[in-house]
């Protein structure tokens, strides 16, 4: 018996550090461009440590051997740059990482690298002997196909596909509009400013080859005052494109903006800032700025290319605070405008009925604003319990009216995961 369990151990050792062997030594890399939806550049650096005895016969091994086993080395690094690198990798949770650890050998293996790498520098960028001529360190630019490397990762069970979460959080409708001065109407600039049209359909471009639903406003909304009054803070100026997104319905919006910048050599190179907020709650979600490389003229190539850096660290953001958003639940906003006429005693009431109302249906609230005339609530509800903003007032407004108080719940306008309500005698 201790036989056969020592040599269970031994195979289950022999499997792990299979697994751990297919990591790369250098772990070493830089996004350096996005190509497109599905391709990025990167530019990524293998180790070799010569094998051997003494160190004569580790440098025979690294004249032998180096270049290739480092270049190999390089390629995993490459892609273990995309998985666990930089502030958006694509692994973001304990558990994933946990889970790829543990099956690496199935993603960086040679024939993998194959499928994931679309093209490789022919030339290396550095090449150089590294412990007194021991070891060598190469680095050269890769260009992967982060869709292929996406889907093979969804079908191990490793991450959640990009479709189910959209699912799950109810096919978010995305507006982008350019950025604007405070109370100045973004429909005005994109119909006005050449630049803010290409980088709006440059960014509507990616997002539906990513299949997320866009709206990009081609002329002046109907702009909701009531929701700006019950929603903007007293004697600011008017938010317009928080209000156009409310207006529109989305979910979240994207704003951005560009400058040139003088670059290496008499060149310029286009700057490109984007933001993502989420406009129920105006929360900040990504922020990212792009630069194209430096050019002489060329001004609409450079933009595309600054869109393209910044676009997809963007929305990598997006979908992280999505998963961690998923595991409390669909978050809603709640805004309840109450009646003037009620007294001290009826206020109170009606404020506890919500609070205890909320406290039924929700798996976690957070209350925001309470005076005497407006209630301001974000509440998580269960995804298959409340995918629609209907559904929520319904469940809400029994559970209150039955409370008791001298208010009546009712509706005034309902943007998706935004409820205006009011309670009335």
């Amino acid at each position: 018996m201790r036989i056969k369990n020592t040599f269970l151990m031994m195979m289950i050792s022999l499997l792990i550090g299979s697994a751990f062997s297919q990591m790369p030594v250098s772990r070493e890399g830089t996004l350096v461009e996005t190509i497109s939806s599905a391709e990025v550049m990167v530019e990524a650096t293998g180790i070799y440590f010569g094998e051997g005895r003494s160190d004569r016969s580790k440098r025979r091994d690294v004249g032998n051997n180096g270049v290739s086993e480092a270049l190999k080395d390089a390629r995993r690094a490459a892609i273990y740059t995309l998985l666990f690198g930089g502030t958006d990798p694509m692994l973001s949770q304990p558990q994933e990482r946990s889970d790829f650890e543990r099956r690496a050998d199935r993603f960086l293996n040679e024939e993998a690298l194959t499928n994931y790498i679309t093209w490789e520098d022919p030339q290396f960028l550095t090449r150089v002997r590294i412990e007194e001529g021991t070891g060598i360190r190469v680095s050269k630019n890769f260009r992967i196909n982060k869709e292929h490397l996406l889907r093979d990762l969804v079908a191990a069970g490793i991450t959640v596909a990009r479709e189910d979460i959209i699912a799950q959080v109810g096919f978010p409708i995305i507006m982008v509009i350019p950025d604007t001065e405070q109370g100045q109407d973004p429909i005005e600039k994109l119909s006005q400013d050449r630049e803010a049209r290409q980088a709006a359909t440059v960014i509507q471009s990616y997002l539906t080859a990513r299949g997320y639903d866009v709206v990009v406003p081609e002329q002046q909304a109907a702009l909701s005052d009531l929701a700006a009054a019950q929603i903007m803070v007293e004697g600011q100026q008017r938010d317009f494109a928080y209000e156009l997104a409310l207006s529109i319905g989305s979910d979240v919006y994207i704003t951005f903006s560009g400058s040139v910048d003088e670059a290496a050599y008499g060149t310029e190179r286009y700057a490109m800032s984007i933001n993502a907020f989420e406009t129920t709650t105006a929360r900040l979600l990504g922020s990212e700025t792009g630069y194209s490389q430096g050019r002489r003229g060329e001004t609409m190539v450079s933009l595309e290319e600054a869109v393209n850096t910044s676009i997809d660290n963007v929305l990598n953001r997006i979908m992280n605070y999505w998963r961690t958003d998923l595991g409390r639940g669909i978050q809603y906003k709640l805004i309840v405008s109450i009646d003037p006429h009620f007294d001290d005693f009826q206020v109170d009431e009606i404020h506890l009925a919500f609070m205890d109302a909320v406290d039924k249906m929700a798996r976690s609230s957070r209350e925001l604003i309470l005076t005497s005339q407006t209630i301001d609530y974000l509440v998580w509800l269960d995804p298959a319990e409340y995918d629609r903003s209907l559904r929520v007032y319904r469940n809400l407004k029994q559970i209150f009216d039955g409370m008791m108080t001298d208010g009546e719940l009712g509706r005034i306008n309902m943007n998706r995961k935004m409820l205006l309500l009011r309670v009335d005698y």
